[in-house]
Formats: structure tokens, C-alpha cells, sequence
């Protein structure tokens, strides 16, 4: 499910942004605030880093937000399509591994969550956890989250056949929290109550840094990523204000106000 936030000024056409799911909450705080201060005018939709991508090359967005580099595929389309971009990291984000609140394991090192995404633990009682089936949610492939969960966490390997893809990152959040036996990965934003976010370990158990804005901010998390806009040139005097307030002091505020971690200056 594509989620949009569309507030629009009389008499004035609107930003488009769209593009990563993680993204949404960050760019819906700061449009708002940039609207209410009576900037502009901006519109913000998910659906994946991919889908953001895509609106990029078919000229049908202004701003294509993701939670990963562009790929090479990606540049090829533009540069075929004769389009000149540009890329603009404005946050850095955390992200978290849930487990249901009921599951007693507080804490993984990335070879064990390799091995329960691909498949090759498929028992919590593996990892000292109840005798329990592991039942593992995912992004589906258009998502930048997906991309960086298989390169950092997986090492470039296969998420396991029967892990259940889902299309936005709430989906997870509610699926985590409804079934005992779950598990899978959300941006740090998106960490509530319903869900428990789990200690990681990346030197093979020697050290468990829990995930939030201190521990990415100070690097000891390790799943930590670069959150990105890109745009087209020939717009750039139209999204420049608006880039502009998003890298400003207010705007790097609200990005740790809504649970990001700014840029550091």
C-alpha cells in the first residue's frame, strides 16, 4: 500500500517526491513544516526506493527519495533517457531488527541473522530461543531497505523462498507483532511498542549495540545507511528551496525529531 501525504496552496503546483518507504515519515515531517511556514508546496508518496527510481526516469517526479545508492541499471535508464541528475544525502537512518515483544531473544550477531534470513536456521530454539518456528518478513525487491538488509546483514545472499514479502514498511510492523515466531527489519523511525528491536552483534559476539539515534550518530551501530534525494538538473531551481530547508538547522531537526539521525556538520 502507497502511502501520500498531498497538501497544495492555492494557485501553486506542488514538489513531487516519491520514492523509499523508509523515507515517508522524514519527508512528510519536513513538507509539512515547509508548507505550514509558506515555502512552497510539496507532495510526498511511497512505494520503494525502486518505484522512486523509475518516476525519475519517466519524468513523472521531481525528487526520487531512497534508502540506497542508485544502481547501475538505474543510471543507464537516465542516461538513456538523456536525464542529468543529482544526488543529495540529507539524513542517515538506523535500522532495526524486530522480533515479537514475546520472543526472549534480545540480541543476534549478523552470521546468526544471516543465517535465519537465509533459511539455514529456521528454529529460534538454534539461537537460545523457545522451541519455535521463525517465520521471516521481508521488503519486497523494490525497496532500497531490502537491497541494504542483503548486502549488509546477508553478504549478497538469497533471503530464504519462504520468507513473506511485504509492500511497506508498516505491513512489517504489524505482521512482527501478530506473530510469535517473527521476525524482520524496519527503519529506526518505525520502531514502536508493538515490536522489540534487537541488540546486533558485526565482531561475532564481542560487542551488542542496541539501535537508535546515539548509536548511529556515534557509528557503534553497524546497520547504519545514508539517506538519499535524487534529482533531475533541469528542476533544480524548483527543488533547491526545498533541499535547501531540508539540509538547514530546522530541517536536520525534524529529522531527529521524527527518529533519524542528521547530517553531521
Amino acid at each position: 500500500m502507497m502511502i501520500a501525504l498531498v497538501v497544495l496552496a492555492c494557485g501553486s503546483f506542488a514538489q513531487k517526491i516519491v520514492g523509499s518507504d523508509t523515507m515517508l515519515p522524514l519527508s512528510q515531517s519536513e513538507a509539512e513544516t515547509f508548507i505550514k511556514e509558506g515555502k512552497g508546496n510539496v507532495s510526498v508518496t511511497g512505494g520503494g526506493s525502486g518505484v522512486g527510481f523509475a518516476a525519475l526516469i519517466d519524468g513523472t517526479t521531481d525528487i526520487a527519495q531512497a534508502s540506497r545508492a542508485i544502481m547501475m541499471t538505474e543510471k543507464l535508464k537516465l542516461s538513456a533517457a538523456h536525464i542529468s541528475y543529482k544526488q543529495v544525502i540529507v539524513a542517515y537512518d538506523a535500522l532495526a531488527i524486530v522480533v515479537n515483544p514475546s520472543n526472549k531473544i534480545n540480541q543476534l550477531t549478523r552470521e546468526q541473522l544471516e543465517g535465519i534470513f537465509t533459511g539455514k536456521i529456521k528454529n529460534w530454539k538454534e539461537v537460545g530461543g523457545a522451541n519455535l518456528q521463525i517465520v521471516v518478513y521481508t521488503r519486497e525487491s523494490s525497496s532500497g531497505t531490502f537491497e541494504f538488509v542483503k548486502t549488509s546483514v546477508l553478504k549478497n545472499k538469497n533471503f530464504v523462498n519462504s520468507a513473506l514479502s511485504m509492500p511497506a514498511t508498516g505491513a512489517i510492523i504489524q505482521s512482527v507483532s501478530q506473530t510469535k515466531g517473527a521476525i524482520g527489519y524496519v527503519g529506526l523511525a518505525y520502531v514502536n511498542k508493538q515490536v522489540k528491536a534487537l541488540k546486533v552483534s558485526y565482531d561475532k559476539g564481542k560487542t551488542f549495540i542496541v539501535p537508535d539515534v546515539a548509536t548511529a550518530m556515534n557509528k557503534t551501530y553497524p546497520i547504519t545507511r545514508p539517506l538519499y534525494y535524487y534529482y533531475n538538473t533541469k528542476v533544480e531551481k524548483k527543488v533547491t528551496p526545498y533541499i535547501k530547508f531540508v539540509l538547514s538547522a530546522e530541517g536536520q531537526k525534524i529529522v531527529s525529531k521524527v527518529g533519524y539521525v542528521p547530517i553531521s556538520k
